[in-house]
C-alpha cells in the first residue's frame, strides 16, 4: 500500500510541475503566473479540488505519441470564493503552450456541465496558443463543444473570462460569449488574426498589442470590461466581483452585512447640480452616496465614458447602476453607450439585478457618423433592453430627459417600477433653446423676441411638474433624500412578480 501511495504522490508531483521548471522559469520571466498559482489566488485557502488531473491526449500523429503530459494544458476544478461555490479551469502555458486540444476541450466542458449543474458561476482563466495543430479537426470540434457550453450557460449561470496571455483565431469566441472579460495589460492579447496575417492581406503593420492588446480593447472595440496591472490584481477583482454576483438565475444576488443608514441624508447632493444647465458635473459623486459605504464597482470604465455602468450595494443587497455622464458628451447617448448600457441591462435581468437608471440625457448624438454608424438599430439595443426587463427597476431624473433619450433611459412608458426627479429636472421634447427657434420661427431674426420666448418655454416645459401632473413621474424628491428614497423603493419590491407574454424569444435588434 506505501508503495502505490508513493507512486500516487510522484504522478501528482510531476502533473503539478506541468511543463517543468524549465518553461516555469520562463513563465515567471514574463511577469506571469502558472496556472496553478492563479488558482491558488482565485480560490479560498484549502478549497482547490482539482478533476482530471492525470487526463492526456490521445493523438499518435507528428510524434505526439511521446509527449503526453499529465493534464493535457488545463488545470480544472472546484473551489470557492469567500465560501461561495466557484467552477474553474485555467490553462497551462508550460505545457504545449497551453494549446487545446480534444481532451483538453472536454476537461472544460466537464467542468461547465458541472456548473450548469450545480448552479454555480464558471471562470475561466485563458492563457493558450490556440487550437493544437497536430489533431487537426479534432481540436476543431473541441472548441466548438466549448462555445456551445458557453451559449447554453448564458443567462443560467454568470461566466467570467480572464484572459492572462494569448487568446488568438477560434479560441476568442469563448470569452465573447462569457459575461465578463478581464485582460491583464501588456501580456494578454485577443484577435481573431495575428499581426503577421493582418500584413500579409491588407500590409497594415501593426504590433500584437496594437492590434488586440488591454488597451485596444477596454477603450475601443469593447470586447473587455477592464484591465488590470498584473495576475495578481485581475484575480483579486474577479473575486471582488463574484462577491457582487448570484450563483445562477434562480437565486437573488447574495447579501451581506451593512454599516451604512439607507436613511442616511446627503445635504451635499442639494448643490450637486449646477445652477447653469451647461454645466458638468461628475455623475459618480451621486453614484458613490447612494451606495453602501460608497463602494461601486465599475464595468467598462474606459469606454463609452459618457455612460456609467456598474454595481453598488444597497442595504447589502446588489444593485446594477446605468447613468448619463454629463462630464464627457454632455452625457448623450450614442452608438457605443447604448451598446455598453443595453448588454449591462440585460445582464442583469438574466440574474435578478435590479436596475437603478439616473438620467440627465439632452439626447442622441447627431453626425452622418452616427447615422451612417446605425445609431438607430443601435439605440433601439437599449431601449429593447428596458422594455423586456422584469426585474425591479428604479429611475431618478437629476436634470435634462430629453426627446427620445428621455423614452429609453428607462422611462415610466418602459414599466419601470419607481420613477422620481429632482426639482432640477427638465422632461422636454429638447431643450428650449432649440424648441423656440422651431415654434417661432417667424421671429428668428429678432434676438429680443426669441430671448422671450425661450424664457417662457422655460417656465413652461423646463422642470419635472408637468410630467409628474401626467403620472409619467411618481414623486418629485428632495435631492438629500435620494438615497433614503432609493433603498425604500427597492424594498418595497423584493417580492416583485411580472410575466412577459410567452414567445420562444425576442428579435433585439442585433
Amino acid at each position: 500500500m506505501k508503495d502505490i501511495l508513493e507512486q500516487l504522490e510522484e504522478r501528482r508531483e510531476t502533473a503539478r510541475l506541468g511543463g517543468g521548471q524549465k518553461r516555469i522559469d520562463a513563465q515567471h520571466g514574463r511577469g506571469k503566473l502558472t496556472a496553478r498559482e492563479r488558482v491558488d489566488l482565485l480560490l479560498d485557502e484549502g478549497s482547490f479540488e482539482e478533476f482530471d488531473m492525470f487526463v492526456s491526449h490521445r493523438c499518435t500523429d507528428f510524434g505526439m505519441e511521446n509527449q503526453k503530459p499529465a493534464g493535457d494544458g488545463v488545470v480544472t476544478g472546484w473551489g470557492t470564493i469567500n465560501g461561495r461555490l466557484v467552477y474553474f479551469y485555467s490553462q497551462d502555458f508550460t505545457v504545449l503552450g497551453g494549446s487545446v486540444s480534444e481532451t483538453h476541450a472536454k476537461k472544460i466542458c466537464k467542468i461547465m456541465d458541472m456548473a450548469m449543474q450545480n448552479g454555480a458561476p464558471v471562470i475561466g482563466l485563458n492563457d493558450s496558443g490556440g487550437a493544437r495543430i497536430q489533431e487537426g479537426v479534432d481540436s476543431l470540434a473541441g472548441y466548438a463543444e466549448i462555445f456551445q457550453r458557453n451559449i447554453m450557460a448564458s443567462g443560467v449561470i454568470p461566466q467570467i473570462s480572464v484572459i492572462m496571455g494569448p487568446c488568438a483565431g477560434g479560441a476568442v469566441y469563448s470569452p465573447a460569449m462569457t459575461d465578463f472579460i478581464f485582460m491583464v495589460k501588456d501580456s494578454s492579447y485577443m484577435f481573431v488574426t495575428g499581426p503577421e496575417v493582418v500584413k500579409t492581406v491588407t500590409n497594415e503593420v501593426v504590433t500584437a498589442e496594437e492590434l488586440g492588446g488591454a488597451g485596444t480593447h477596454t477603450k475601443k472595440s469593447s470586447v473587455a470590461d477592464a484591465a488590470f496591472e498584473n495576475d495578481v490584481e485581475a484575480l483579486a477583482e474577479v473575486r471582488r466581483l463574484v462577491d457582487l454576483l448570484p450563483a445562477n438565475n434562480r437565486e437573488g444576488a447574495p447579501v451581506r452585512p451593512f454599516f451604512d443608514d439607507p436613511e442616511r441624508i446627503e445635504a451635499s447632493l442639494d448643490t450637486l447640480v449646477p445652477a447653469n444647465a451647461n454645466t458638468p458635473y461628475d455623475m459618480k459623486e451621486l453614484i458613490l452616496k447612494l451606495g453602501d459605504e460608497g463602494d461601486f464597482y465599475e464595468i467598462q470604465e474606459n469606454f463609452a465614458k459618457n455612460i456609467i455602468t456598474g454595481f453598488i450595494r444597497i442595504e447589502g443587497r446588489t444593485v446594477g447602476v446605468v447613468a448619463n455622464q454629463p462630464m464627457v458628451l454632455a452625457g448623450v447617448l450614442d452608438i457605443d453607450s447604448s451598446r455598453k448600457a443595453a448588454r449591462f441591462v440585460r445582464f442583469c435581468d438574466c440574474f435578478e439585478i435590479p436596475i437603478l437608471t439616473l438620467v440627465d440625457v439632452p439626447g442622441f448624438l447627431p453626425g452622418t457618423s452616427q447615422e451612417y454608424g446605425g445609431v438607430i438599430k443601435h439605440g433601439a439595443k437599449l431601449l429593447y433592453a428596458y422594455g423586456e426587463a422584469t426585474v425591479p427597476m428604479v429611475t431618478l431624473i437629476t436634470r435634462k430627459a430629453y426627446g427620445g433619450a428621455y423614452d429609453v433611459m428607462a422611462s415610466k412608458h418602459l414599466q419601470s417600477d419607481f420613477n422620481y426627479a429632482w426639482p432640477t429636472a427638465e422632461v422636454a421634447v429638447m431643450g428650449a433653446k432649440g424648441a423656440s427657434e422651431i415654434i417661432h420661427r417667424a421671429d428668428k431674426d429678432d434676438p429680443e423676441k426669441l430671448a422671450q420666448h425661450t424664457a417662457d418655454y422655460e417656465a413652461r416645459f423646463a422642470n419635472p411638474f408637468v410630467a409628474a401632473e401626467r403620472g409619467f413621474i411618481d414623486e418629485v424628491i428632495q435631492p438629500r433624500t435620494t438615497r433614503k428614497r432609493i433603498a425604500r423603493a427597492f424594498a418595497s419590491l423584493r417580492n416583485k412578480k411580472k410575466e412577459m407574454p410567452w414567445k420562444k424569444h425576442g428579435n433585439i435588434p442585433l
